[in-house]
């Protein structure tokens, strides 16, 4: 069965968290350089997310949602505090050693796909697996059939719609069996119909492996379909609430 069994090369666990928390950010910042002045996006963010938890991060345009989510992913080094995946200091390893866990461990769906366009969908999918040195042919076609694209598989992404472009980079995501999935608005370039099924898509093979899911998006609506939403405004987490 796809993204049963045992993940590899696990790293040390930090025994200090507890064991129901897969994400841990403690007092997070990041600035960016604008014209010679720093412009603090993110003030100190602390932040639990359960093992198998679906959370939706919510807010409007500009208030860090997706800095945040980098930082969560290890795609961006916070300026100050530290950032734990099921125990890992995400940002006390090296690069390589960093690079090899996210591979390993992560997955991520960009809200523009960002898929290669020489490249079919299959062998999209296939990417993570051969970055790792891994053969997921089998798995990569598992993962198509379940996000319906079976047949679709030597299309390339120009022959494929939008909402089938976003099946295909969520089977990318999933298809090294990663324990947690961060997924960057990934309805924002889809119609509402096509968006509902996407995040059905995600939250159902999400919820269906155990998989921890963050997803940012600035639709409060679709966001009561996760388990928890956290509201972030000017940086800072503002307001919580569980889903539904």
């Amino acid at each position: 069965m796809l993204w049963a069994g045992v993940v590899l090369g696990r790293e040390a666990k930090n025994s200090g968290v507890a064991d129901d928390v897969m994400i841990e950010a403690r007092d997070v910042h990041r600035a960016y350089s604008l014209a010679g002045k720093a412009i603090e996006v993110l003030h100190g963010i602390d932040l639990d997310v359960r093992r198998g938890e679906a959370m939706f991060l919510c807010g409007p345009s500009g208030a860090g949602k997706t800095t945040l989510l980098y930082t969560l992913a290890g795609l961006e080094r916070p300026d100050r505090g530290r950032v734990h995946i099921d125990g890992v200091d995400l940002y006390g390893m090296s690069r390589a050693g960093q690079a090899r866990f996210r591979n390993r461990r992560i997955g991520y769906v960009f809200q523009n796909y960002h898929l290669l366009p020489e490249l079919t969908a299959l062998e999209n999918v296939l990417m993570p697996g051969s970055i790792g040195g891994m053969d997921r042919t089998t798995e990569a076609r598992e993962a198509l059939e379940r996000v319906g694209l079976a047949e679709r598989a030597e299309h390339l992404p120009a022959e494929l719609s939008g909402g089938e472009q976003q099946r295909v980079a969520i089977a990318r995501a999933l298809v090294n069996r990663p324990e947690v999935v961060f997924a960057d608005e990934p309805t924002g370039n889809l119609d509402s119909r096509n968006g509902r099924e996407i995040l059905d898509l995600l939250l159902g093979l999400a919820r269906a492996e155990g998989v921890t899911l963050v997803v940012v998006t600035h639709d409060e609506e679709l966001a009561r379909h996760g388990d928890r939403t956290m509201v972030i405004r000017d940086g800072s987490i503002r307001d919580a609430q569980v889903a539904g």
